[in-house]
């Protein structure tokens, strides 16, 4: 095989945004050569194969692999016939709408070991993010002890949960907020820090929406090693706030306002505080903005890296089996909250399971859909 030929199933706003680039070349070794989805979402691709039953896609040979960009619930199911077809999976964030369903793909997925499977978390491929990265795997940041993430700037007003009959309900999406819009921080943030051992969750339901599910939330986090966090997510505050600070013993980092600045200790602090002789001292400190660039298109990096790890043998950035752990951190914050008490990680995904079928089967809501012209989402890609 020389090139990938690629599938895309759902075109919502984010699979015409991945067929857009595709269309253009933007991803090398990649011939985006069919879609599927139902109604007339097909139609305006005339130069492609067009398929509104994901199974003929699958039985036609006509891919190698396929995007998956449909509604939270069908990930799993469409992920799992995929790959007992033979083919190569790139799914959208989330993975799975909820732990157990994550686990059930990514168990398909190690009985097919020859297959990719890679989730899609862009904000990996992020120069802001991977110069933070890099702060911490290197030892500059010392050992962290405290992170928070403000992450407020997810501003979505009524109309939008009404363009989607699946949005912002238990049954459609698996949640609000968290499972949606603060997933790729959620991703990230664990990318960065690691999992967290215990998580404690107060979420308001529908505080600034006619929604069932989550629109503001305070998660208060606990890493192995004592450092603490607090999480902060909302689609109902404009204008809102995206500043990331991590406090680690040689300093702190903080992203804000597309600038990366670190404050640096010249001496760990813990050793400091252990051999200090005056009882008011404190580590002289550098401050260094740390500068960096905007990834171009980085929906396609991600798509790049798929196709080279099907065709090369490249190490995934996102490898699939790894969205389990956001999926994981949102399920639990909202699973906490409605338990009122603190959760340890790993959570019982089964019983979180069983929760959200209860909150679906009680479910009274019901909506009316919307149908308005595409507007530009892109802006919400840069966070």
């Amino acid at each position: 095989m020389d090139k990938v030929r690629l599938g895309i199933i759902g075109l919502g706003n984010i699979g015409r945004y991945h067929a857009d680039y595709l269309l253009q070349g933007k991803v090398q070794r990649c011939e985006l050569v069919a879609v599927c989805d139902v109604g007339k979402a097909v139609e305006r691709y005339t130069q492609l194969q067009r398929f509104t039953n994901p199974e003929d896609l699958f039985r036609s040979g006509a891919v190698d692999a396929v995007l998956i960009c449909t509604p939270h619930y069908q990930h799993v199911t469409l992920g799992i016939a995929a790959l007992e077809a033979g083919l190569h999976i790139l799914v959208e964030k989330p993975i799975a709408a909820h732990k157990a369903d994550a686990e059930r793909l990514i168990a398909k997925a190690q009985q097919h070991p020859k297959q990719v499977f890679a989730a899609m978390f862009q904000l990996r491929t992020e120069p802001r993010y991977q110069k933070l990265r890099r702060l911490i795997t290197s030892g500059e940041l010392g050992e962290i002890v405290r992170v928070n993430w403000i992450n407020t700037d997810w501003f979505r007003p009524e109309i939008y949960f009404a363009t989607g009959g699946w949005r912002a309900t238990w049954k459609g999406e698996g949640g609000g907020v968290l499972i949606n819009q603060c997933l790729h921080n959620l991703d990230t943030l664990q990318w960065l820090c690691g999992m967290p051992s215990r998580v404690r969750g107060f979420c308001q339901f529908g505080r600034y929406h006619q929604i069932e599910v989550e629109d503001n939330v305070t998660a208060y986090l606990e890493w192995p090693n004592r450092a603490t966090g607090v999480f902060l997510g909302s689609t109902g505050e404009a204008p809102g706030t995206n500043r990331l600070e991590i406090a680690g013993t040689r300093g702190k980092v903080v992203l804000e306002d597309n600038r990366l600045r670190f404050t640096r200790n010249e001496s760990d602090m813990i050793e400091f505080s252990r051999t200090a002789r005056s009882p008011f001292a404190k580590p002289d400190v550098w401050h260094v903005e740390i500068p960096f660039t905007d990834a171009v298109l980085p929906h396609a990096i991600i798509v790049q890296n798929f196709v080279n790890a099907i065709l090369d043998g490249e190490p995934l950035i996102a490898p699939g089996p790894e969205g389990i752990h956001s999926v994981e951190l949102a399920n639990a914050v909202v699973f906490s909250a409605l338990l009122d008490r603190t959760l340890d990680l790993p959570m019982d995904g089964a019983a979180w399971e069983s929760r959200l079928g209860e909150l679906i089967a009680s479910s009274k809501v019901q909506k009316q859909v919307v149908n308005l012209e595409t507007t530009d989402f892109t802006a919400s890609f840069r966070r």
